[in-house]
């Protein structure tokens, strides 16, 4: 008999009737059932979190911060088990898995964990001296947090770690392609001793998906929002916290454009482009989609090693449309036969322009274009030439000439000869445009889930 990923509502495991099946992307086979959310369950876990939010508000910051140290180890005693339900809910390479998301995800919880403490109210001057203020910083409440699967333990420990650090309590609403995952998160931190409600753990089928999520949003209980996922979903996300006047925390999508100026090492740009581009599929919002290299060094610029990859047909017809429209196939074969459906080897194409899909469209998957410039200044303009902006990349080996490419680039972040994929706990992450607002990571995650009191007083004479 095949097992079941329960719900995780104040502190119980919960299996629905209802159920979805998770399969294997890599060969279409069954892995295990999934108990599915209704308004129901959506209910239910709001008010679990609500009743267990005045508690661990007052909880002291010194225990909250045991509790997250000590998720820390077992999250890390667990990471081979977890790495396998991983492999097999998202098709992750080993690389991916157990060398980047999961050792990053026990990274956020030290660093939240080591921030938490220096938290403090502030008593500024006023210039009436018979009056005096204290401004607070308190937790706003019950925390809806929405992740993705194709990093569900960085990304899911993303969407709670800083709320939970800051006092509120939180319930995690998993994406229904890697359900193991995210209630494997939620069991690390029962085993740690966090208390029933506090955190909660919700999935469910994609039929059911559009009536919880409202549901939970229009909650009165839930105080804010934060979304890691497409432009499409976010614009969904936003516009019904909008309605019901709730902030919200995006991270969306991304076309990341990777600068290759003409005084750049030719070899550690092609690497890095290569891995920004390919890593994980291209499954990854801050991946390479444009590679915009100056003319002078494009005719010598190494081509991008071959790596087995899996893709959406939509990267395919993004492909096909700029082929047809004039563009040229540098690397790969999008007629290629695959083993399934679910795979797709790299490809690298060469004349995109505006009037291509590819120029503008996300694909998330195993492509990139490769765009010839002719100048620093038209390289910014191309990397500007997007809804978007995630993350960026100028390869240069003159560093002033590399700040002063990466401030006229709007993104939320630009790195300098390094890959366009890169997300560091100390590092604020987010971006601008339609790739989102708001930052995760550090003192500006922990910032982002506290609200700001001003309490006045006069003084008696």
């Amino acid at each position: 008999m095949s097992y079941t990923v329960p719900l995780i509502i104040n502190g119980r495991e919960i299996e629905t009737s209802d159920t979805f099946d998770v399969v294997d992307p890599s060969t279409g086979s069954l892995l295990w059932k999934s108990s599915t959310a209704t308004t129901k369950e959506a209910i239910e876990a709001t008010e679990a979190a609500q009743a267990a939010f005045p508690a661990w508000a007052n909880t002291k910051t010194t225990t909250r911060r045991d509790i997250l140290l000590k998720a820390y180890e077992i999250f890390e005693k667990r990471s081979a088990e977890f790495s396998t339900y991983m492999r097999n809910e998202t098709g992750s390479p080993d690389v991916w898995a157990d060398y980047g998301t999961i050792p990053s995800a026990w990274e956020l919880i030290k660093d939240a964990a080591g921030r938490i403490v220096p938290f403090i109210s502030t008593v500024p001057l006023l210039r009436d001296k018979g009056a005096g203020v204290i401004i607070y910083k308190e937790p706003y409440g019950v925390v809806l947090g929405i992740a993705p699967w194709n990093a569900p333990y960085h990304l899911g420990i993303r969407a709670i770690i800083y709320a939970l650090a800051t006092g509120n309590t939180v319930i995690l609403k998993g994406s229904e392609l890697s359900p193991r995952c995210f209630w494997s998160i939620v069991s690390v931190f029962q085993e740690a001793g966090l208390p029933d409600g506090c955190l909660n753990f919700l999935t469910c089928r994609p039929e059911d998906a559009a009536a919880t999520t409202k549901t939970l949003i229009e909650h009165p209980a839930i105080k804010k929002v934060n979304f890691t996922g497409s432009t499409a979903a976010g614009k969904i996300i936003a516009t019904l916290c909008g309605q019901n006047v709730k902030p919200c925390l995006l991270e969306l999508g991304g076309k990341a454009g990777a600068i290759i100026l003409e005084d750049a090492d030719l070899q550690k740009a092609a690497l890095e482009c290569t891995i920004g581009s390919f890593l994980h599929s291209g499954q990854i919002c801050m991946a390479t989609e444009r590679i915009i290299v100056h003319k002078s060094v494009a005719p010598v610029a190494p081509s991008p090693v071959m790596v087995n990859s899996a893709g959406p047909a939509a990267t395919r017809k993004l492909v096909a449309d700029a082929l047809s429209k004039g563009a040229k196939l540098l690397v790969g074969d999008i007629d290629a036969k695959e083993e399934s459906e679910t795979r797709m080897r790299p490809i690298v194409v060469e004349g995109v322009t505006p009037t291509m899909d590819m120029y503008y469209q996300e694909s998330f998957g195993p492509s990139v274009s490769l765009i010839v410039v002719e100048s620093e200044e038209e390289a910014i303009t191309v990397a500007n030439d997007t809804e978007y902006g995630l993350s960026a990349a100028v390869f240069t080996k003159d560093l002033d000439r590399g700040l002063r490419v990466a401030k006229q680039i709007e993104s939320g972040a630009v790195h300098i000869n390094k890959m366009t994929v890169f997300d560091d706990p100390n590092v604020p992450h987010g971006g601008v445009k339609s790739s989102g607002y708001g930052r995760f990571n550090g003192s500006n995650g922990l910032e982002e889930f506290l609200k700001t009191k001003s309490v006045t007083w006069a003084i008696n004479q």
